[in-house]
């Protein structure tokens, strides 16, 4: 989607609300972010339907607004893009559906009520238990990479047929359907065909149970509705976040030469070197926003019953009180406590999973082919925000070996 702003706009007067910038990339944010760091905690952010609620650029109170459950996950204002965004194009049985399994829009105890059928499948040692798998899917991946004329573009090649195949694997989408998943979220198909697939690939779990997240979800005890919105969620969430960490690593790494060489002296990528990947590279300019449910103060920072706050991660992963010398890209540093997950009841669900997935591309792509080389990465530039949610894109990263 197009972003509405121009770098002028976000220096609005602060008394109708900011815009959030157009004018960075993932690897070097907008200086609006560290502006607004030295202004304070909290900012008046524009919606697009004219409310003027927060943005929250440091990271203790982003923590704490995420955290803290007198927040909601509705109304649905955007600080971007239409005020008033359009329900998908489906029957009305198959909204009905959507919404009631929708983690991203549920709260309380029927958001815990739906998210505790799925944890058992998110854990850290559920998440290493699909490495094998995940490592052989990495490895084919890079071997198709490299029979490409060079040079190739490794967003196509390697990101997001890795972030797609893990998905379909762990979720239980057949083989001979993966494809068609591919088809469906990362080329993009009309809305109804889209919930069509999701409805015929519970149906097909209904009678082929294995050993996945959508067989559990058909014997967890949901309703119908609740499975099919689950499962709709589940397969479009994620997949393009790993897709983006693993192509925007990857220019990170080539463009600072000094940091692909530690990784290289030491090939087995730890776990500290994956929280310093997703901090510098986050990719959520701002979360799905929360609305206070109540009048409430969290630090000393007000917040009136109404008042829609958007938690920027990109900013909180950049806030020095956190992370000293948080511009500098630092295999060494402790990234702990990064918010490029989110955090709280809300905090990604897939996280561990989507830590597996990075280690085993990264790991694969520089191990195998010592010679990469970036040639452009339309990343370096700004793009368009890849969502009416504020993310960046991870663009066409095109490499020579």
């Amino acid at each position: 989607m197009t972003d509405p702003s121009s770098p002028a706009d976000h220096i609005r007067c602060p008394v109708t609300g900011y815009t959030l910038p157009s004018d960075g990339t993932p690897l070097q944010p907008s200086p609006f972010f560290a502006e607004r760091r030295q202004d304070g905690r909290v900012h008046p952010l524009r919606y697009a339907d004219g409310h003027v609620g927060k943005l929250v650029t440091d990271h203790a109170l982003a923590r704490a607004v995420l955290s803290d459950q007198r927040f909601s996950q509705l109304p649905r204002r955007f600080p971007l893009g239409p005020a008033d965004p359009a329900p998908p194009s489906v029957t009305a049985d198959d909204l009905r559906a959507l919404a009631s399994g929708d983690l991203l829009i549920l709260d309380g105890a029927k958001h815990d009520r739906i998210r505790k059928t799925i944890r058992s499948r998110f854990t850290v040692k559920a998440a290493r238990g699909h490495r094998e798998t995940i490592r052989a899917i990495a490895a084919e991946q890079v071997d198709i990479l490299l029979a490409q004329p060079k040079p190739a573009d490794l967003t196509e090649h390697v990101a997001e047929p890795i972030s797609a195949r893990v998905h379909a694997h762990v979720l239980g989408i057949p083989a001979e359907r993966v494809q068609d998943y591919i088809q469906h979220y990362v080329h993009g198909s009309s809305a109804q065909a889209t919930v069509d697939f999701v409805r015929e690939i519970v149906g097909y779990r209904r009678t082929e149970p294995g050993d996945n997240v959508i067989s559990d979800l058909v014997d967890s005890g949901l309703t119908d509705d609740e499975v099919v919105g689950l499962a709709a969620v589940l397969m479009s969430s994620g997949r393009d976040s790993v897709a983006y960490t693993i192509a925007t690593t990857t220019v990170a790494l080539l463009t600072h030469p000094e940091q692909r060489q530690r990784l290289t002296d030491n090939p087995s990528v730890a776990p500290a070197v994956i929280e310093e990947f997703m901090r510098y590279s986050t990719m959520f300019v701002a979360l799905f926003p929360r609305t206070a449910t109540e009048d409430l103060e969290i630090d000393g920072v007000r917040f009136q019953a109404g008042d829609s706050v958007s938690v920027s991660p990109v900013s909180a992963n950049r806030d020095a009180e956190r992370f000293p010398e948080p511009e500098r890209f630092d295999l060494g540093r402790d990234a702990f406590g990064h918010l490029a997950f989110g955090f709280g009841p809300h905090g990604c669900a897939g996280q561990q999973l989507a830590r597996v997935e990075i280690t085993e591309a990264i790991g694969a792509l520089f191990s195998r082919v010592p010679s990469l080389a970036l040639v452009d990465a339309e990343q370096l530039r700004p793009l368009p925000f890849a969502h009416v949610v504020p993310t960046y894109r991870a663009g066409a990263v095109v490499v020579d070996w």
